[in-house]
C-alpha cells in the first residue's frame, strides 16, 4: 500500500507541505488538509493509514467546539470556500479545516500532566524538566502533582528543542509568555478532565498559538493523538511505557526490523496499517462518544 495521494486539483495554490499535513493559501484564509501520511523517528513512512487525517481533523473540531476558547477555525465544511472549480471535494471531506490566517507565535506550548517522552529523559539526567525541579524518585509515566508548562522552540527540521520559561520570555516577552502558559495549562486541565471521564489519559500535549487582529488565539490541531500522548486509563501502570492510542504499532514494528533509522523506512504490512487505523478510530469514538462516519 502506497502513501495516499489526494487528487484535489489544488496544485496551483501556494502550499506548505509538512510531514503529515498540507496547508494551502486562500487569500485571507488557509485550508489545512490532514493527509493519511504517518511519520516516525522523523521520517514519513511510505505507507499511509487510511482515514487518519479525518480522525485528527474531527477530533480537533470536537475540541474547538467543546473548549470554547478563541481559535482559528472557521469551518470544517468546504461549501462556499474559494477553491478551484475542479477541486475534488470528496477527497477533502472530513480531513480539512478552513481557518483564519494568523501570525504564528514561534513557541510550542507543551503541558505535561505525566512524566514521559523527552521530559522523562531530561528528568533522568537532571532531575528537572525545562528548568522545573521535580521530586526525586519519580517513575516513567508518573502522574505529576500538578501539570507543568514546558515550552519548546518550533524547528523546521528535526525535533523541537525544550527551553525554560525564562528563555520563552526572552523570545516573545513576559506578558505574552505568561498569558500563553496560563491559558495552555487551563485548556489542558479541562481537556484532560473530559478525556479521563471517557477512559483516556492525556499524558501531555502541545498547543500552538497565533495572532489575529491583535488577539492571540489557539491554532493548529488540538488534543489529538498526534499532538498528545493518549493512554487507556484502565491499563495505566506507572513504571514503564504505557499502551497508547496512536502510532505505537508502527513504532513497535519498525523497532523490530533491521531499519537503521538513518535511511528511508520500509513500507508497513497491511496488518500494522489496519491495527493503527483501528487505534485512531477507537480514540475518536471513545473521546467524542460518536461513531466514526467514514468507516
Amino acid at each position: 500500500m502506497n502513501t495516499p495521494v489526494l487528487e484535489t486539483s489544488l496544485e496551483d495554490l501556494p502550499v506548505r507541505r509538512g510531514k503529515v499535513r498540507d496547508i494551502y493559501e486562500l487569500k485571507d484564509q488557509l485550508l489545512m488538509v490532514s493527509t493519511d501520511r504517518i511519520s516516525a523517528y522523523d521520517w514519513v513512512i511510505p505507507t499511509g493509514i487510511p482515514d487518519k487525517g479525518r480522525v485528527l481533523t474531527q477530533i480537533s473540531g470536537f475540541w474547538f467546539n467543546l473548549l470554547d476558547t478563541p481559535n482559528h477555525l472557521l469551518s470544517l465544511e468546504l461549501d462556499g470556500a474559494d477553491l478551484p472549480a475542479s477541486t475534488d471535494l470528496e477527497s477533502l471531506a472530513g480531513r480539512s479545516m478552513l481557518v483564519r490566517k494568523c501570525e504564528v507565535v514561534p513557541i510550542e506550548c507543551v503541558v505535561r500532566g505525566y512524566l514521559d517522552g523527552s521530559g522523562w529523559k531530561e528528568y533522568l539526567a537532571t532531575g528537572e524538566v525545562c528548568g522545573i525541579k521535580l521530586p526525586a524518585g519519580l517513575q516513567q509515566g508518573a502522574k505529576l502533582e500538578t501539570p507543568i508548562f514546558t515550552p519548546a522552540t518550533k524547528e523546521d527540521e528535526g525535533h523541537d528543542v525544550n527551553i525554560s520559561f525564562e528563555r520563552m520570555v526572552e523570545i516573545i516577552g513576559a506578558e505574552t509568555a505568561t498569558d500563553l502558559r496560563d491559558r495552555s495549562i487551563d485548556i489542558y486541565r479541562r481537556g484532560a478532565a473530559h478525556a479521563l471521564e471517557r477512559g483516556i489519559i492525556i499524558a501531555d500535549t502541545k498547543f500552538e498559538w497565533g495572532r489575529f487582529d491583535g488577539e492571540v488565539i489557539l491554532i493548529d490541531e488540538v488534543l489529538t493523538p498526534d499532538s498528545s500522548r493518549f493512554w487507556p486509563a484502565a491499563q495505566y501502570a506507572p513504571g514503564g511505557s504505557q499502551p497508547s492510542y496512536d502510532k505505537q504499532f508502527v513504532r513497535d514494528w519498525l523497532g523490530a526490523t533491521d531499519w537503521d533509522k538513518n535511511s528511508p523506512p520500509p513500507a508497513l504490512p497491511e496488518e500494522i496499517v489496519a491495527k493503527t487505523r483501528e487505534k485512531y478510530i477507537e480514540a475518536f469514538e471513545q473521546l467524542t462518544g460518536q461513531a466514526f462516519a467514514w468507516k
